[in-house]
């Protein structure tokens, strides 16, 4: 998988949280992006990712892995604490799966 070498940066790890700044600083160091290009480009694929997921689409990123939307029905839960029988709405919800590749890469 060709990745300009970003999987193999260190930044941000040492809180073990990758956040948005932190990718936009991968992208300024390995493309030489400036910092505005690249906060940029970050924010417009998260964009599309998230406006995609919005219109019901999946977003599926090769080598990574997909974003799935599941349609969960109306069931019934219980209050652990009361024991008490309360009907959950039908929602829709997000699930992440992995790529083999990315299952792999985690493996090691």
């Amino acid at each position: 998988m060709a990745d300009a070498g970003v999987a193999r940066s260190n930044v941000g790890l040492h809180s073990g949280t990758l956040t948005r700044a932190d990718l936009s600083d991968i992208v300024h160091n390995r493309l030489g992006l400036s910092r505005s290009e690249s906060a940029g480009v970050v924010e417009r694929v998260l964009y599309h990712m998230c406006h995609a997921l919005a219109e019901g689409k999946n977003v599926k990123i090769s080598g990574f892995g997909s974003f799935i939307l599941r349609d969960k029905g109306e069931r019934i839960g219980r209050n652990p604490k009361t024991g008490i029988e309360v009907p959950i709405a039908p929602r829709r919800v997000m699930t992440f799966r992995a790529s083999q590749m990315m299952r792999d890469r985690i493996a090691k």
